[in-house]
């Protein structure tokens, strides 16, 4: 491999790791604008999400919204590959 071909390499490495950094970043702000509670209100609220309580004893399963999430980042993930 020619030296050219190895700065390639090191350069695309390089972009690779400010790519991580930038939706790492991204993906903090996003949680936390989640977790303060201004954020998607209705998210985990959907019909056909489990919420069973009884006393001091509750059980929460999300599972329309699990369902939305994945086929959401299916979709997202369909899209980048093309």
């Amino acid at each position: 491999m020619t030296v050219a071909g190895k700065g390639y390499r090191l350069v695309a490495m390089q972009d690779l790791g400010k790519l991580l950094v930038v939706v790492g970043l991204l993906a903090a702000l996003v949680g936390a604008w989640l977790w303060s509670g201004k954020g998607l209100g209705w998210l985990g609220r959907l019909p056909g999400d489990i919420s069973y309580q009884s006393g001091d004893t509750r059980f929460y399963f999300p599972v329309t919204t699990c369902i939305l999430v994945s086929i959401t980042l299916s979709a997202i993930a369909w899209i980048l590959r093309r």
